[in-house]
């Protein structure tokens, strides 16, 4: 019985978009002295939650990383109307990281993939040099019993 459920499980439970990107931190700490770059980059709730950040520098790092990914994953870039404040990363109580979708990018993913329900994994790490994310677009197909 378990492994008859399992099964459906399997078949009906699919990845749709991966992607990951990795950014010297160099780069941005260049970058983010530009208030025109952060402006043009991040959202106002990531702008206003990097205020309580002491890092801000490996903050915004891999929230830049997590846009371009999440762009990956898709299979997009950012192009055909996608940019990069219609991607806002948010954390938790617990510091996890997720995505939080605008409707012009739920729309485009609606239209790319023909679902409506998915859920997007995110990753994100950093160490002296470098912050990477990597993001994962899953659907189910159907509800199992």
């Amino acid at each position: 019985m378990l492994l008859k459920k399992l099964k459906r499980l399997s078949n009906n439970n699919k990845i749709i978009g991966i992607g990951v990107d990795i950014v010297n931190n160099n780069r941005i700490k260049k970058s983010i002295k530009s208030k025109k770059f952060i402006l043009r980059i991040f959202s106002k709730k990531e702008i206003d939650q990097s205020k309580n950040i002491k890092n801000k520098l490996k903050y915004f790092a891999k929230r830049f990383a997590a846009k371009e990914s999440l762009s990956k994953a898709i299979g997009t870039g950012f192009r055909n109307g996608l940019n990069f404040k219609d991607i806002t990363i948010v954390n938790n109580k617990h510091g996890k990281p997720s995505y939080q979708l605008n409707k012009k990018l739920k729309k485009l993913i609606y239209l790319k993939f023909k679902v409506k329900k998915i859920k997007i994994f995110l990753s994100l790490a950093d160490e002296k040099k470098y912050s990477i994310a990597f993001s994962v677009i899953h659907i189910w197909l159907i509800k199992v019993k």
